[in-house]
């Protein structure tokens, strides 16, 4: 390729890959006061029976070769959950889920609960994922957020596309690939997995930006029972209790919290109930059950996108449509599920079902009375051993996603339901089977080869015709083959590369949504799009220091992107995609943290320091020679974004310092490259104390100068000064909150 592409960006302005110490991540987590050099652990729980000769042979020699080094990748955390009661098998401990996550050739990261549970409101994915480089996470509203990693799902103006989200290793997206965050509880995990791309080959390498999996605590965690309060500016406020614990083979946890908010913008309240908890039972140290539950009840207004002028001038308006037919997003969810872990000497074999019922009620344009049902089942080998004198792990398994949608689309009348004007039954159905294998070459070098398959399916059965639905069926079968290599250069260092394909099935939801109700294009005709991925980074932590970054370019053909094609439509922030014939996506991300300053007061073996977090991604999205777009930039996100921020933190558990967001360039909203955002810098400030212990409270500002920005705009094809697609950020605010543990 030619240097303007993907090796101008290695030299772009600001970028100078020899000096990652400038490009900076957060501290894992403001209650650890110092960073100690983690040692290796293994994935394996302890064990109480004793070992054989011969596999303590084996062990022994598994031992002396490389194991993944137990690093922080960017925004991860040190394993500062505290000991574990021993013996926990379907959940892991952040300590040996990051062990598992760094054997990944690949951008991964993990994020622990305290990294922003004791620090910041913690009310939606933004707050969790804000300091992982290559995620764009914008609030719109409520709960909902505007999700992209690498660039995916950029035209998917309403729900979310392009990255898997997962509890507990079950899906929250429906099976036909789109995704809510109501239901995510960011109070109720003990840490977060962020697999970029076709590095989450285990949860199906079906969409460009990944996957993400949020974890519970079981009841062998420290600390199963805890009480918080948090309170803050427009409203905000949550009362949220957990309790849990184990006695002999059983353990148990739970956790609920209550939301409530009066939102920045007019109609813009909201609410939230959310439970989660699971039960488990160890019919030996090798083999354990596990029951989990998840419910939420959701009832938020939505206040619309406005035009660039009303966002700027009048950031708390809504749109008036929004008013006038009192749209909402209503979702209630019940999601059952149980998974199974067994070990053997070298072997564990995890397996389980889960069942999904939501049902969403979404008066906007019309009213949408929506019932889903999912169900499925997943199946994965993990083998390390040694084989003729070298390490060698192999993982496999199968997933299984099915389910239904029983639309039905109703007048809206002021909020409330008129006339039938459309139903349909949408059938889903997903099956992948994946393989992956690690031979060490060297005892710190690993060769790694891998593949999925996909099959899938979509059926529409139209009872009700109108909308301009129609009944159809469409059916795919995807290879998605992935290679590279993992260096452990030292147990706190890694260097890696691959090159890996996506396949990303569309949803219903695409070109579904033309002008008039009227589709362009039937959604039989929308191609999957397929992704060709080069990836190659380091990551490194160690006590005072740890850094992460990471290089890519994907090469996407028949990317899902916003075609409306008439301007008529370009105000609504409405859209019908379908298929682009070649796009590129290539970025940076980068990242570290790192005591610049120790030892201002305090000199003891534990002293106190000036952490320097930050965060940046760079953004390079692009037409590929289009006939209509020639190599116009793809519109929908920054091409710079950065997150930073400067803690004073005393070994006690006081710590205080302000932050930044900066997005220093406005980024296009339509194809044409017609309209822009603007450029916006925010500033924060927090304080607060956790030193690890039962008790901890923080008060945090945001926005202090109160400066007027868009926060997430929809895209469309070709915009005009008066479109609809913006979505502005908050104001001045300020939220404090206290939490108990025990």
């Amino acid at each position: 390729m030619p240097r303007s592409g993907f090796f101008r960006l290695l030299s772009a302005p600001g970028i100078l890959l020899a000096s990652a110490s400038a490009l900076v991540v957060p501290s894992d987590a403001i209650a650890e006061e110092s960073r100690r050099e983690l040692p290796p652990v293994t994935v394996d729980a302890p064990r109480e029976k004793r070992a054989s000769p011969a596999r303590t042979q084996r062990t022994a020699a598994r031992s002396t070769r490389a194991r993944a080094p137990a690093i922080a990748p960017a925004q991860s955390t040190a394993a500062s959950e505290g000991a574990s009661v021993p013996g926990a098998l379907t959940v892991l401990t952040a300590q040996q889920a990051l062990s598992e996550i760094n054997q990944t050739p690949g951008g991964v990261a993990l994020v622990t609960a305290e990294a922003y549970r004791n620090s910041t409101p913690a009310s939606t994915i933004k707050d969790v994922l804000d300091y992982v480089p290559g995620v764009f996470a914008q609030p719109k509203w409520g709960d909902d957020t505007r999700l992209s990693i690498r660039g995916s799902g950029l035209s998917r103006n309403f729900h979310l596309r392009g990255v898997q989200l997962y509890m507990d290793g079950i899906p929250i997206n429906t099976a036909d690939g789109y995704g809510d965050f109501q239901e995510i509880d960011p109070t109720a995990y003990k840490y977060v997995e962020v697999y970029k791309g076709a590095n989450a080959l285990q949860f199906g390498a079906n969409s460009l930006g990944g996957a993400v999996n949020f974890v519970t605590p079981s009841g062998r965690d420290r600390f199963p029972n805890g009480v918080s309060f948090d309170v803050g500016s427009f409203g905000f406020r949550r009362l949220q209790a957990n309790a849990g614990g184990a006695n002999g083979p059983w353990d148990g946890f739970i956790t609920a919290s209550t939301q409530a908010t009066d939102g920045f913008r007019d109609h813009s309240f909201g609410s939230g109930n959310r439970v989660s908890g699971n039960v488990g039972y160890q019919f030996s140290p090798d083999f354990e059950t596990r029951f989990y539950l998840n419910a939420n009840e959701v009832r938020q207004r939505i206040p619309g996108t406005v035009t660039k002028a009303s966002a700027l001038t009048n950031p708390e308006a809504a749109a008036p449509a929004n008013v006038a037919l009192d749209q909402q997003r209503n979702i209630d969810t019940v999601r059952l599920a149980n998974k199974t872990t067994i070990r053997f000497d070298d072997t564990r074999f995890e397996f389980g079902a889960f069942g999904v019922d939501r049902h969403l009620m979404h008066p906007i344009f019309q009213w949408l009375d929506y019932r889903y049902k999912d169900y499925g089942g997943f199946a994965k080998v993990t083998d390390d051993r040694i084989i003729g004198g070298y390490r060698n792990r192999l993982v496999a398994g199968v997933n299984l996603l099915n389910g239904s949608i029983d639309n039905r689309q109703f007048a809206n009348i002021g909020g409330q339901k008129g006339a039938l004007l459309s139903s349909a039954i949408d059938r889903s159905k997903n099956t992948s089977i994946y393989v992956e294998d690690s031979f060490y070459l060297l005892p710190n070098v690993a060769a790694i080869a891998g593949t999925q398959f996909l099959h899938a399916s979509r059926d529409r059965h139209v009872r009700v015709f109108g909308n301009g639905i129609q009944p159809g069926s469409t059916e795919f079968n995807l290879w998605s083959p992935k290679t590279g290599l993992l260096w452990d250069i030292d147990p706190t260092w890694q260097a890696f590369a691959n090159i890996s394909r996506s396949a990303e099935v569309p949803s219903f939801g695409e070109s579904s949504n033309g002008g008039g109700g009227t589709p362009v294009i039937d959604f039989t005709r929308v191609r999957p799009q397929i992704a060709t991925t080069y990836e190659i980074g380091t990551r490194m932590k160690r006590p005072d220091y740890a850094w992460e970054i990471t290089a890519y370019r994907a090469n996407i053909r028949d990317e899902l992107q916003c075609l409306f094609g008439t301007s008529a439509a370009a105000g609504t922030g409405t859209c019908n995609v379908a298929n682009l014939d070649r796009t590129i996506h290539q970025g940076i991300e980068a990242g570290a943290g790192a005591a610049i300053v120790r030892g201002i007061f305090d000199n003891g073996p534990t002293p106190d320091k000036l952490w320097l977090n930050v965060a940046y991604t760079l953004n390079d999205f692009r037409f590929d020679n289009d006939p209509n777009y020639r190599n116009n930039v793809l519109p929908g996100a920054p091409r710079h974004y950065l997150r930073g921020e400067l803690l004073y933190k005393n070994p006690i558990g006081f710590y205080f310092g302000p932050n930044v967001e900066w997005v220093p360039q406005a980024y296009f909203v339509d194809n044409a490259n017609t309209l822009k955002t603007e450029p916006y810098a925010l500033l924060g400030l927090k304080a607060g104390f956790d030193d690890g212990g039962p008790f901890s409270a923080y008060i945090e500002g945001r926005n202090l100068t109160n400066k007027t920005y868009i926060a997430s705009a929809s895209i469309i094809n070709q915009a005009t000064p008066n479109s609809a697609l913006f979505e502005p950020g908050s104001g001045r605010a300020v939220y404090t909150g206290m939490r108990y543990r025990w």
